[in-house]
C-alpha cells in the first residue's frame, strides 16, 4: 500500500466502531422494515386512491421540488404495494446482513433505495405522515448508507454525523422544553404527561401516579440527559460511550411508558451506536460483529480510493447543510421537527415544547336505527387511544397506529377537519380497507344508518377507583363533536 494511503486510512477511518456499524445499519433496516410493514398496512385506506386525503389529489396541487416523490410520476395502490414489498425486502436483507458481506457499495445501493422510497411515501404522506420520527429515519437512512460493507474500515466522519444527529435530537427536544411550556421550567411537566400523551402505554397508568417527588426528578432527568449529556459526544472516549449509554436508559424508560412509534427505538440505535467497541467488549465481556482476522477490515488494510472520495463528498454535503440546523438550535424562535432542504437530509427534531393538563377524546359512534334514542349507539373501538374506560392502555410502539395519533389532535383544533369526514362518510358506507383500522366495529361489517360524534374528557382512575371498578380511565361527556350524520346528507 503506498504510504499517503496508508497514512489517510489511519486518519480517515477507524477500527473502533464494527459494533456501531453492524447497530446502525442493521436496526435502521428493522426500522425500516417495520415502516415499510405500516404503509403497506395503513398507506391505501388513509392515503390511497380512495383514502380519506389522496395522494392523486396532493399531487396535483404540490410541486415536485417540494416534495420529492416517485409517486409524483404516477401513483395506483398496485404500485403503493410493490413500492411497500421492495421496501421490506431489502429492508430485510440488511437485517440479516445480505449487503454487508459484499464490496463496500453493496449496503449503500441497498439503503439509498430504500431511503428514496420511504422517502416517497412520507412526502406525499401530508398530515398521516407529518411526525418527526418519519424525517428521522429518512435521515437515518440516508446517513447509515455511506458506513460501508464488512469489506472496508468504518469511515470515521460517518460516526461523527452520527454523532451530530443525535446531538441535534436529543438538544433539540431539550431545548424546544426548555423554551416552551413553563412546566418544563417549574418541573411539573410529568405531573400531567403519563396522563394526556397521545397513547398511554400499559404502564402509563403507574407512571401517573408514582410520587409527585418522583416526577420532578424525572423531569430533571430529562434536563441533564437532553441539555447536558448530549456535549460529551464531542469529548474523547469513553465520554461519547457514557453519553451514548445514557440515552439507551433514558429512551428505555419512555419505551416502557409510552407508545412513541419507532422515535425511541431510532433513539435507542443512535445511542448503541455511541459506544465503543472497547467499551463494548468490557460491558458484554466479549466483543459481538467483530470482523474475522485476516479481513481488510481487520487488517486495516482495502480502503478503496473511490470510497473515501464519494464518502467524504457526501459528509461535506451534510456539513453545509447543517448550518440551518444548528442556526435552528440557536434560535429564540426554534423550530421543531422541521426539514430545511426537500430531501430531508438533516433535520431539526424536538418533542413536546408545551404538555397539555387535559385529555379530551373525540368517540365516534353509530347507530342502525332509523330514529335513535339513547340506547341506540354503539361506540367504534379505536386499537390504540382510549375509548373503553375498562380497557388497559395496550402496547403498540413501535409500531404507529397512524389514524390513532391524528384523533389525539382534533381536540387540540390542529390536524385539520376534511380528513375526519371522510371517515365518518366510510364508516357509513362500512368501508372494510377503514374498518381494519379499527379494532371493533360493533356493526360487523353492515352500514349504520347514522354516526356522530362527541368529546369526553378522560382521565387516569385513582387506585381507589380502579380497585372499586377495574376501570383504568374515568370519562364524563364535555360536548358534541358533530351531530348525527346519514350517508345521504355527506354525499352532498
Amino acid at each position: 500500500m503506498p504510504q499517503w494511503l496508508t497514512w489517510l486510512e489511519g486518519w480517515w477511518a477507524t477500527d473502533d466502531y464494527d459494533v456501531a456499524r453492524q447497530v446502525l445499519q442493521r436496526g435502521v433496516g428493522a426500522l425500516l422494515c417495520l415502516a415499510f410493514v405500516q404503509a403497506l398496512g395503513q398507506f391505501r385506506p388513509l392515503l390511497g386512491e380512495h383514502g380519506l386525503t389522496p395522494v392523486p389529489e396532493f399531487t396535483a396541487r404540490v410541486r415536485f421540488r417540494d416534495a420529492p416523490s416517485l409517486f409524483h410520476w404516477r401513483y395506483s395502490d398496485r404500485l403503493l404495494g410493490v413500492v411497500g414489498w421492495v421496501g421490506v425486502v431489502g429492508a430485510a436483507s440488511l437485517v440479516v446482513g445480505l449487503p454487508q458481506a459484499g464490496p463496500w457499495w453493496a449496503p449503500t445501493v441497498v439503503l439509498l433505495v430504500l431511503w428514496w422510497l420511504y422517502l416517497s411515501i412520507v412526502d406525499v404522506g401530508q398530515r398521516f405522515y407529518g411526525f418527526g420520527w418519519e424525517m428521522l429515519l429518512c435521515e437515518m437512512a440516508f446517513l447509515v448508507a455511506w458506513l460501508g460493507s464488512d469489506a472496508v474500515p468504518v469511515p470515521f466522519l460517518v460516526v461523527l454525523a452520527a454523532r451530530w444527529l443525535l446531538f441535534r435530537l436529543e438538544l433539540g427536544a431539550g431545548l424546544i422544553k426548555w423554551r416552551g411550556g413553563r412546566e418544563w421550567r417549574d418541573l411539573t411537566a410529568l405531573d400531567y404527561h403519563h396522563e394526556t400523551q397521545p397513547m398511554p402505554g400499559p404502564l402509563s397508568w403507574h407512571a401517573h401516579h408514582l410520587p409527585r417527588w418522583w416526577h420532578r426528578v424525572e423531569v430533571v432527568g430529562n434536563h441533564v440527559t437532553q441539555l447536558g449529556v448530549p456535549w460529551l459526544l464531542w469529548l474523547p472516549q469513553p465520554m461519547p460511550s457514557i453519553a451514548g449509554v445514557v440515552v439507551v436508559l433514558t429512551q428505555g424508560w419512555l419505551v416502557v411508558t409510552g407508545n412513541f412509534a419507532w422515535l425511541n427505538w431510532a433513539a435507542l440505535v443512535l445511542g448503541a451506536a455511541m459506544i465503543s467497541d472497547d467499551v463494548w467488549a468490557f460491558l458484554l465481556g466479549w466483543l459481538p460483529f467483530a470482523p474475522d482476522a485476516g479481513t481488510p477490515a481487520a487488517a486495516g488494510t482495502g480502503l478503496p480510493v473511490a470510497y473515501v472520495a464519494v464518502v467524504t463528498a457526501v459528509v461535506a454535503v451534510l456539513a453545509v447543510l447543517s448550518v440551518q440546523p444548528a442556526l435552528n438550535l440557536a434560535s429564540r424562535h426554534q423550530r421543531m421537527n422541521a426539514s430545511f432542504d426537500p430531501l430531508r437530509l438533516v433535520n431539526a427534531y424536538g418533542a413536546f415544547g408545551t404538555v397539555t393538563r387535559r385529555r379530551d377524546e373525540v368517540v365516534v359512534e353509530g347507530s342502525l336505527a332509523e330514529r335513535p334514542g339513547p340506547d341506540d349507539w354503539r361506540e367504534y373501538e379505536f386499537r390504540g387511544k382510549p375509548g373503553d374506560v375498562h380497557r388497559r392502555p395496550p402496547q403498540v410502539a413501535p409500531y404507529h397506529l397512524r389514524l390513532d395519533w391524528l384523533m389525539w389532535f382534533l381536540p387540540l383544533g390542529s390536524g385539520g377537519t376534511l380528513w375526519f369526514e371522510r371517515l365518518l362518510l366510510r364508516l357509513l358506507e362500512a368501508d372494510r380497507p377503514t374498518l381494519r383500522l379499527l379494532r371493533r366495529d360493533p356493526f360487523d361489517g353492515e352500514c349504520p344508518r347514522w354516526v356522530r360524534a362527541r368529546m369526553y374528557r378522560y382521565r387516569f382512575s385513582t387506585p381507589q377507583e380502579r380497585r372499586r371498578t377495574g376501570a383504568w380511565w374515568v370519562r364524563r361527556e364535555i360536548g358534541v363533536v358533530v351531530d348525527p350524520v346519514s350517508l345521504p346528507m355527506l354525499r352532498r
